[in-house]
């Protein structure tokens, strides 16, 4: 037995532990020590780790070796399975009785993510993504309700996703004779171009709709938002990722990028990358204005969780080490602040029972530490310093404008003021302005859930000033898929025309919060003035008058935008309607005229037909 095979092994034990005592009270902490053990051992693995278990299915041989890049993604994924399980071992697991269910769910996923990203072929690369979409089904429908619902979306467009990616293993045994990634790799300059183009469709869209990228992004949302608290933070921070990781090992390591660039569409400017590249940039900005708008704290970083996906995409599609590298550094980074995001509210739903934004506001003065872990984490969602989510950016942005690609840097800054606006209205109306009768008596969170929750935000502050030890993970796993790393240090990056040094960053930032916090204590006395002392438009304030107003929190933005919808917007968005409806009416006459099977059968000839006529 390897040590790949004892890690699955404990996975596995894991997940029967659960089963077997996971409604205990003390379950949760067995099985955070379980992840503790799985790190230890991941910590340990030589790379690449190969796997003794192999066996032969209809003459193709499935085996599983772990390399650099799945050990980095391993490493979020078991590291978010302990912070989420201790979240819930403690005092919020009373609010929730369903513990053995939870409890399994998440180790059956730990136990499929890891299977998925030791796949040593495609067929196993196949085996492992059907275990993670089917472990995911039964951890967001676990709540049931309104998570049940969404649930079922999600198993709808993942079975599609997953019928896409079948069609792509079919096709590379049928035109490369092997499910084996080196022999695909090896065969990929004889394919012709039609082929080429087709795997690139069907492994992108079987992948991008676990990313959940426009135009496969309407079901993630919902759907991870109505799972339980912790789970929430896990499955946010690491789930959607495996799309990626799949893209990476597929679209870069065995395709390549030189060959995505040779491919190029049809009466257009873009190849095949770029395709990839805007798809991303739009990703990054819908469902970042979509988050604008929502009024629940966990719709809102829901649907940023799919817009730092186009981020983590773009970095990988930006054509350079230095892009690459911030899209899998910003793949470590999102996972630590939007887990401790998701921690922070649901420790808001366990004090208030609501995450309501318009029902919330001015509770900092009750728990503290949550707004702490809930600044920080806005901050890195945002991108700004010193925290990591600035570092992975910059990357980004850099490698866009090395790469003399200004348009999708335009984009990608856009997206970056969407997301400061919507997060500052996350925080302004959970912890700041007034504070609501109903919550005065309201107390910090017990230490059992505060931990976690500082424990993220120490990693964000920690690897934003000192970003090489993430890189230091990030370089093997970008050799890993035949691209190298930039040129890095403890501090950030060196890039030739613009380095990065966090440490002169931080300590700049330091330096300033010490002059201001001086000028505030030793300046003129303070007086403090109850919330309700207070004189404001016309009125005294009092406890039926919020100051704060949460409801409609970006009014004038939205009338400075309404303009844009009149006239031929919305006379454009009727047509568009209008030819939908044509197009409805006219296929469901053809699918009453004649039986589905039909139209498989003819589907499929055409498809067999086109294989081999390229």
């Amino acid at each position: 037995m390897t040590l790949l095979d004892g890690l699955l092994l404990l996975s596995l034990i894991t997940a029967v532990a659960m089963a077997w005592l996971g409604a205990r009270a003390w379950a949760g902490w067995l099985g955070a020590g379980l992840y503790a053990g799985q790190l230890a051992l991941l910590a340990g693995l030589p790379m690449p780790a190969s796997s003794a278990v192999s066996f032969a299915v209809l003459g193709h041989t499935l085996h599983w070796q772990m390399g650099a890049l799945g050990w980095f993604f391993a490493l979020i994924l078991v590291a978010a399975a302990l912070l989420a399980t201790w979240y819930a071992a403690g005092a919020w697991r009373r609010t929730y009785p369903r513990r053995r269910l939870l409890h399994v769910t998440v180790a059956l996923n730990v136990l499929a993510m890891l299977i998925l990203l030791a796949s040593g072929d495609l067929l196993s690369l196949f085996v492992g993504w059907e275990l993670a979409t089917w472990s995911g089904y039964l951890i967001l429908t676990q709540a049931g309700g309104p998570a049940e619902r969404a649930s079922l979306r999600y198993l709808v467009y993942t079975l599609a996703g997953g019928m896409a990616v079948f069609a792509g293993v079919v096709l590379v045994d049928v035109q490369v004779g092997s499910l084996q990634l080196a022999d695909l790799r090896a065969a990929v300059p004889e394919l012709s171009a039609g082929s080429l183009w087709l795997l690139v469709l069907l492994f992108t869209a079987g992948f991008g709709i676990k990313m959940a990228f426009v135009p496969f992004h309407l079901w993630q949302a919902e759907a991870y938002a109505e799972t339980p608290g912790p789970v929430t933070a896990f499955v946010s921070a690491i789930s959607a990722r495996m799309g990626l990781f799949a893209m990476a090992v597929v679209l870069i390591q065995l395709i390549g990028p030189q060959h995505l660039t040779a491919l190029q569409v049809p009466f257009t400017f873009l190849d095949a990358q770029g395709l990839l590249a805007w798809i991303a940039a739009i990703t990054a900005i819908v469902p970042t204005f979509i988050a604008l708008t929502q009024s629940d704290a966990r719709m809102l970083l829901a649907w940023h969780g799919i817009g730092q996906g186009g981020y983590m995409l773009l970095g990988l599609m930006a054509g350079s080490a230095l892009g690459a590298a911030g899209g899998l550094m910003h793949v470590f980074n999102h996972a630590t602040y939007q887990a401790g995001l998701f921690l922070a509210v649901a420790a808001v739903i366990y004090r208030t029972g609501t995450s309501d934004l318009d029902r919330l506001g001015g509770l900092i003065s009750r728990m503290p530490l949550s707004f702490i872990t809930m600044l920080i984490g806005i901050i890195g969602l945002a991108g700004l310093p010193p925290t990591n989510g600035f570092v992975s950016k910059w990357m980004i942005y850099k490698a866009l404008l090395n790469g003399e690609q200004p348009l999708l840097f335009i984009a990608a800054v856009i997206a970056t003021l969407g997301t400061i606006l919507s997060v500052y209205k996350l925080i302004h109306n959970t912890f700041l302005g007034q504070l609501r009768v109903e919550h005065h008596a309201v107390q910090e969170v017990p230490w059992s859930m505060r931990l976690p929750m500082l424990i993220t935000a120490l990693v964000v502050m920690v690897t934003g000033v000192t970003p090489g030890l993430v890189l230091d993970a990030v370089a093997p796993a970008l050799e890993a898929i035949g691209l190298a790393a930039p040129a890095y240090h403890l501090g950030g990056l060196t890039t030739g025309n613009g380095n990065l040094d966090m440490v002169w960053v931080g300590g700049a930032l330091t330096f300033g919060l010490a002059v201001g916090l001086a000028v505030f204590l030793l300046g003129s006395p303070s007086q403090r003035t109850h919330q309700w002392d207070n004189y404001a438009g016309g009125h005294f304030l009092s406890a039926d008058i919020r100051f704060h107003y949460s409801h409609d929190f970006y009014p004038g933005l939205m009338r400075a935008l309404a303009p844009a919808y009149r006239g031929s917007v919305r006379w454009l968005e009727a047509g568009l309607v209008t030819l939908v409806e044509l197009a409805a009416s006219a296929f469901q006459g053809l699918y009453r005229a004649a039986p589905l099977p039909a139209y498989l059968v003819v589907g499929v000839v055409l498809l067999l037909w086109w294989i081999q006529a390229s």
